[in-house]
């Protein structure tokens, strides 16, 4: 993804709080395994990482805002209940 984004305080804490970093959430945004149209003007960016013990990252996204507003991203294991 080409287009600028910014990250909300929410997002900041959230990801502090769960250990993701800004590049892990760049490379979801430019290299996503799958975007979902969560409602109008956000959209979920997924990427899996991980070998053995594969994580998805979830990253929200509110893409009317200009710049894109990050809104939280967390990770799971729980990749069969985001469909793959």
């Amino acid at each position: 993804m080409s287009k600028k984004i910014i990250f909300s305080n929410h997002a900041r804490e959230r990801m502090v709080s769960r250990g993701i970093s800004e590049s892990e959430v760049n490379e979801a945004m430019a290299n996503p395994d799958r975007i979902i149209d969560e409602a109008e003007c956000k959209q979920v960016f997924q990427k899996i990482s991980g070998g053995k013990n594969k994580k998805i990252l979830r990253v929200f996204v509110n893409t009317c805002k200009e710049p894109s507003l990050i809104i939280t991203a967390y990770k799971t294991s729980k990749i069969d209940k985001y469909e793959y």
